[in-house]
């Protein structure tokens, strides 16, 4: 499944590097972009509310999964043909819901297996091979407007968009594989509802220290979009300012997945700090070092977030109900990012003071929930063990 996401990610991350100036270029405000990315992770983690309660109902897992990634093959090169920005938004959301129909039951799937090797450092595995995804797709973008460099920029970022079709069909291709070899997954994974006693209240407030850190962590989306009007980066160098950020993402993911077998919830909490200096690096002085500088910070939390979110959930959740736990889990915080991406959208246009002292303040809040969260759980584990 790792690579599987290895080439859903290089379909998804080339043309989100691209998507910020892109939608600009058609004509969108800074509000509009904010509002729309926004929008897009919210239907990508608030649909997963329907289709983790019908992967756990139904054990339709594979089929979710395909289906999923199925949608790609017309939302990602679609975009090379659409003529307004409100078009390449329908198509962007159209992707997201495609994402909210596989993510939970690939993360299930995922759960069973790392049932046996650690949940961290399988998750943060996984994150890892699709972060590489991730840095492909960004540098296969790259690629393609340089070959084409002659053209408008309009023309570049279409050609761009088109030859992501090769990774989507390489990953339907390999996700059907994986299908027919491992039929029942479920069969990694022993016990049950008893190995998770007593954890129901740290799962309530997990979510809710998560949902804070949403709140204030930006999309890409806007810190392209900056990063294209104030002219530090033109559209050849987005893509490789953004394949760095997921190359940064992918090591931390490893590192942060290992840590977190050790240490637990801990870690997300140091991580967080960390992540907040991205917005007044980013955002408030124009400059190309700070602005490298921000992203990796940026990155760095992406990194953690994506390997220790979904493994903290295998610990706090039995396996009969993770799928609507992912669900429930990844709804909530998408409705916080939207929150907070269109509220930092409306700010960018205002005061870039306040955009920054609305991430941080939020990001730095979320620190003391999870430092609680991670230190009761660690308590009832060691009880239990």
């Amino acid at each position: 499944m790792g690579v599987v996401a290895l080439f859903g990610d290089m379909t998804y991350e080339g043309a989100r590097g691209l998507v910020g100036p892109y939608l600009a270029l058609l004509g969108a405000s800074a509000t509009a972009v904010g509002f729309a990315a926004g929008l897009g992770e919210f239907l990508g983690y608030g649909l997963r509310l329907v289709t983790g309660w019908l992967g756990d109902r139904t054990r339709a897992y594979w089929p979710l999964v395909i289906a999923g990634y199925g949608i790609n093959l017309v939302a990602v090169p679609g975009l090379a043909l659409v003529g307004s920005w409100e078009a390449a938004v329908a198509l962007l959301l159209l992707e997201r819901i495609g994402k909210a129909i596989r993510s939970p039951a690939r993360s299930t799937l995922v759960s069973y297996a790392a049932s046996t090797a650690g949940f961290g450092k399988s998750f943060g595995l996984e994150e890892a091979l699709d972060q590489i995804g991730a840095v492909s797709g960004p540098l296969l973008t790259a690629l393609a407007i340089w070959v084409v460099r002659g053209e408008s920029v309009s023309t570049q970022y279409r050609v761009a968009f088109l030859v992501l079709l090769v990774p989507v069909v390489l990953n339907l291709a390999l996700v059907l594989s994986a299908r027919a070899k491992f039929p029942r997954p479920e069969s990694f994974e022993s016990g049950g509802r008893h190995d998770h006693p007593q954890l129901g209240g740290l799962f309530r407030w997990y979510v809710a220290g998560v949902m804070l850190m949403a709140l204030g962590f930006a999309d890409w989306a806007l810190i392209a979009f900056h990063a294209s009007r104030i002219g530090t980066l033109d559209a050849a160098t987005l893509p490789l300012l953004y394949a760095g950020a997921m190359a940064i993402d992918a090591l931390g993911a490893l590192a942060f997945g290992v840590l977190f077998d050790r240490h637990g919830l801990l870690v997300l909490a140091g991580t967080t700090v960390a992540s907040a200096l991205f917005a007044p690096l980013v955002f408030l002085v124009p400059s190309t070092t700070l602005l490298l500088v921000g992203a990796a910070c940026w990155a760095v939390g992406m990194g953690a977030q994506d390997s220790i979110f979904k493994a903290a959930i295998a610990k706090l959740v039995p396996k009969e109900e993770r799928g609507r736990a992912y669900g429930l889990f990844f709804a909530l915080f998408g409705l916080a990012w939207w929150i907070g991406s269109t509220t930092m959208g409306w700010l960018y246009e205002r005061s870039m003071t306040a955009l920054v002292v609305f991430s941080v303040a939020t990001q730095l809040a979320a620190v003391p929930v999870l430092l609680f969260v991670g230190l009761r759980l660690r308590r009832l584990e060691g009880a239990r063990g």
